[in-house]
């Protein structure tokens, strides 16, 4: 397959800018909290699919405009037309925004979520899948999936969350609904960070990791979701396996040559 390259990109349904090998996604619809439409969703989706194949960015970073990050589906645009459509219709549907955090869970940028005000629904979702999450002292997450009569069990909450904070704590989520505000979310594990400046701490990190081994980052984004499926002895076999590729890399032999000469590696990628 032919790597791509996605500086260039312009995206219709959101914003996405770069800055060296860092991309950052903003959901821009301030004056409804950065809901989701069908189409955002969509783009969102097959930019991800695409980050797999690109050469020139290494880290992304997911932010809402206007001090909040994302309100979920637009009730309007959304959930309206939701309960007008058929069992096959919503299935695919359903598939859909499910293949949103397949992707961004395959491609192997780490993805750093900037939590700030409202996290609800979908963007919720977004920031979980994401490898780490920054938010702001104002932040809140909510799985308010029970509270629109539907079940927790959304676009992998009932796998993935757990992971993160625990069973007791992620039922405790899915059943209630309610928002998980930022002092407890870090001391819970869901949030990585509060910190009054939390694009800034994001895109300090995400150029720390992009200026990485990126070959080797990738693997370790891969093995951190594959070995949720394998008992110890599968994982340690395809760590194993896993390290001995990345110990063919330039970077490793530049690590050791920067160490033997007292030096800092400068990591290329390859």
């Amino acid at each position: 397959m032919q790597l791509t390259e996605l500086k260039d990109y312009q995206a219709t349904h959101f914003l996405w800018e770069t800055d060296g090998t860092v991309g950052t996604i903003t959901l821009n619809r301030p004056e409804r909290k950065n809901p989701l439409t069908f189409e955002s969703y969509v783009e969102l989706r097959d930019l991800f699919r695409d980050l797999v194949y690109a050469a020139d960015i290494n880290a992304i970073v997911i932010r809402g405009a206007g001090g909040n990050f994302c309100s979920g589906g637009d009730v309007h645009e959304i959930i309206g037309p939701l309960t007008k459509m058929s069992m096959k219709e919503l299935l695919a549907f359903t598939r859909m925004t499910g293949d949103l955090v397949k992707a961004m869970r395959a491609c192997r940028q780490p993805i750093i979520s900037v939590v700030e005000g409202v996290c609800a629904g979908a963007g919720a979702i977004i920031a979980m899948s994401s490898d780490l999450r920054y938010a702001s002292p104002d932040a809140g997450v909510a799985f308010l999936f029970n509270r629109v009569g539907l079940a927790g069990c959304d676009m992998g909450a009932c796998a993935i969350l757990p992971r993160i904070i625990g069973q007791g704590r992620a039922s405790d989520l899915l059943y209630s609904g309610r928002s998980l505000k930022a002092e407890e979310g870090e001391r819970w594990g869901f949030f990585n960070r509060v910190s009054d400046a939390p694009l800034e701490e994001a895109m300090k990190t995400a150029q720390r990791i992009a200026s990485g081994p990126t070959f080797a980052n990738g693997i370790t984004k891969n093995q951190l979701h594959q070995e949720w499926n394998m008992s110890v002895d599968q994982a340690i076999e395809a760590e194993a396996q896993a390290q001995a590729i990345c110990m063919q890399t330039e970077d490793f032999t530049r690590a050791y040559n920067a160490f033997v000469g007292k030096e800092t590696p400068a990591f290329k990628g390859d």
